[in-house]
């Protein structure tokens, strides 16, 4: 039987990873503020040098992101608090899948050190494809979802802007990346400030 399908961005929902990311792109772009940051996930975060936000003559463009952080997640990222156990409750009544501007194997591992391997039968990283619309129009392939039937749980205005061409619904987590003037900029079907709240406002999404 088909079930409704729930999409978590990682970076921000799932890992509080904010800090160690600034630090990896302040070795790119050493004038790089963390506002700066958090600007640049206003669009798809793989354009970020188009949008140059903190970019200085003193970048180095030649020094590759994922070198610099992913030895950072290893280290310094953890799971957000309470983000674990709605994850659990919610994989028993719903297909769920990560998909995210982070490389998958990074991710994968990240998630069984953290038990919820069983939980993610689907990890769509920066490496499947750096466009999350098209991320989305595999899973709907793969299980067979409309848009209608599928929310997006993320943290920035970038992801919103991708579930909006997707045809998806979006719930924003305000404890990620962004802040929550630019979340309601992307109009979510519902803003929430703690894991916990995911479970009813989901609930409610589909209810519609």
């Amino acid at each position: 039987m088909k079930k409704y399908l729930i999409i978590f961005d990682f970076d921000g929902v799932i890992a509080d990873s904010f800090a160690a990311a600034v630090l990896a792109n302040k070795r790119i772009c050493p004038r790089m503020t963390p506002d700066d940051y958090r600007r640049r996930f206003e669009e798809n975060i793989n354009d970020w040098e188009a949008a140059g936000y903190g970019c200085s003559e003193e970048c180095q463009h030649d020094i590759d992101f994922f070198d610099e952080y992913i030895p950072l997640m290893k280290t310094q990222v953890v799971v957000f608090p309470g983000i674990a156990d709605v994850i659990k409750e919610l994989a028993g009544s719903y297909q769920l899948a990560i998909i995210s501007s982070t490389l998958s194997e990074p991710i994968s591992e990240f998630i069984e050190r953290n038990e919820l391997a069983s939980f993610f039968p689907d990890i769509l990283g920066n490496d499947v494809h750096q466009d999350k619309a098209e991320k989305m129009q595999m899973l709907f392939a793969k299980y067979g979802n409309q848009p209608v039937e599928c929310v997006l749980i993320t943290d920035t205005l970038g992801d919103m802007k991708e579930a909006a061409r997707a045809g998806v619904g979006v719930i924003a987590a305000a404890w990620g990346f962004s802040r929550k003037d630019a979340l309601l900029r992307g109009r979510p079907f519902r803003l929430v400030e703690q894991p916990a709240e995911l479970l009813g406002a989901i609930a409610d999404y589909f209810r519609r």
